[in-house]
């Protein structure tokens, strides 16, 4: 008996250890997983065009053009060709929805859990200004846990306004690139819509750091 025993734990030991359960994500995890999609996208550059359509001042419909610029590991930017003064604002929102890597920088990011939203799990990331804005509450980032797409970011003010916009992607070049974003703003004194095109893409191109900066 003692024989078949030891036999019986030399084959245990033997065999692999049951898979442990999966250590649960944090915000940082979460982070990491979207900046690792698309590993060989190393840059790139598009034009994109913003039409806005203010509602509460409907003969304002401004068209605005410029570039994107994207460089790994974490820089993001959009440039316009031109602005109108109304609009500066505005301008930086389409860069805004900005690139994951950068949030950790400035702000504090947990991870909220999973929402549901037409029968599809997003995860839900909260972010925090480190040094207190008197202007911006918080900012709520949904990202699809399949494939780790931002779908939706949610600015929320201390005055009770919020902008909510949401981006879709297409593959281009054989990568998964941003396509079209859409915004509405609902803030005091100011709603409007907004919708962006992402065209003529380059990839895996030289992109000066300089752009970044602007």
């Amino acid at each position: 008996m003692k024989a078949l025993l030891f036999a019986i734990l030399a084959v245990a030991g033997a065999l692999p250890a049951a898979a442990s359960a999966p250590k649960p994500l944090d915000a940082h995890a979460v982070i990491q997983r979207m900046v690792a999609s698309e590993p060989s996208l190393i840059s790139y550059r598009a034009r994109v065009r913003v039409a806005v359509h203010m509602l509460n001042f409907p003969f304002l419909s401004p068209q605005l053009d410029g570039t994107s610029y994207y460089k790994r590991p974490a820089s993001y930017e959009v440039v316009f060709d031109s602005v109108p003064f109304y609009m500066k604002g505005f301008s930086r929102l389409f860069a805004d929805m900005g690139e994951p890597g950068a949030w950790e920088r400035d702000q504090n990011v947990v991870l909220l859990g999973t929402r549901m939203e037409s029968g599809q799990p997003l995860l839900v990331l909260r972010m925090t200004k480190k040094i207190h804005s008197d202007i911006l509450d918080h900012t709520d980032a949904f990202v699809d846990p399949r494939t780790y797409e931002l779908v939706r970011m949610e600015w929320h003010y201390s005055s009770g306004g919020t902008i909510v916009m949401t981006q879709s992607y297409r593959v281009q070049n054989g990568f998964v690139v941003p396509s079209t974003q859409h915004a509405t703003i609902d803030i005091p004194h100011v709603r409007a819509v907004g919708d962006a095109v992402f065209s003529d893409y380059q990839v895996n191109v030289l992109v000066d750091g300089a752009v970044f900066s602007k």
